[in-house]
């Protein structure tokens, strides 16, 4: 295994974590709402049981199997990883993590998840591991319809945002905040976990 292979990796679930921490943390400031498909998350919770973890993994596994039918291709395992880890580690962070009531708290904690969303984000691409299953989706309708990504990535968001809060997910002026800032924060991000990679190949004999 070589230096690269170990950094990357790293990167990658590391990169898992700290989505996953700045999911949590959204959830417990959702005094302002939290991101679309988290909304979908905790609204399938809040009907049918179980975590909001196992709910991520859920409708992951979904996209997943339903972009390999689309693609006729198997996706690597790094989207099975971001898939599975995400969820796993946001239902960890959300049993650590205390519930709160104070709206300034609500908004720290909030404004900081989402920070720490974007950052993690940036630090799993950086890692070239495997894209998400809602990225895949994202790709795969980018590539159906002709559309820009961006346009994309905001009807989609807007979709998932409706169907969790007609399950009574939180949606609030943060669920706008979050579709609207996440994808500059990780643009920043990923600049410097690429930055961080390359140095760090260099640097570790």
């Amino acid at each position: 295994m070589t230096k690269n292979f170990y950094i990357r990796w790293s990167f990658f679930i590391g990169g898992m974590m700290f989505l996953a921490l700045g999911i949590a943390l959204t959830i417990r400031g959702k005094l302002l709402g939290i991101a679309p498909w988290d909304v979908l998350h905790v609204g399938l919770f809040e009907n049918f049981g179980l975590t909001i973890g196992m709910w991520s993994i859920g409708t992951g596994l979904l996209l997943v199997l339903g972009t390999s039918l689309y693609s006729k291709r198997w996706p690597p395992i790094g989207t099975w990883l971001n898939m599975i880890l995400v969820g796993l580690f946001t239902d960890l962070f959300l049993w650590i993590m205390p519930v709160v009531s104070s709206p300034v708290v609500q908004t720290i904690f909030f404004v900081s998840g989402v920070g720490i969303m974007g950052f993690g984000v940036g630090m799993y691409i950086a890692s070239n591991i495997g894209a998400g299953p809602r990225d895949s989706l994202m790709l795969i309708l980018v590539e159906k319809t002709g559309w820009t990504v961006k346009r994309v990535r905001t009807l989609l968001e807007i979709v998932v945002a409706l169907l969790g809060w007609l399950l009574g997910g939180p949606v609030g002026i943060g669920t706008i905040i979050v579709a609207l800032t996440l994808g500059y924060i990780v643009h920043f991000t990923l600049n410097i976990s690429r930055n961080w990679i390359a140095k760090l190949t260099v640097l570790t004999p």
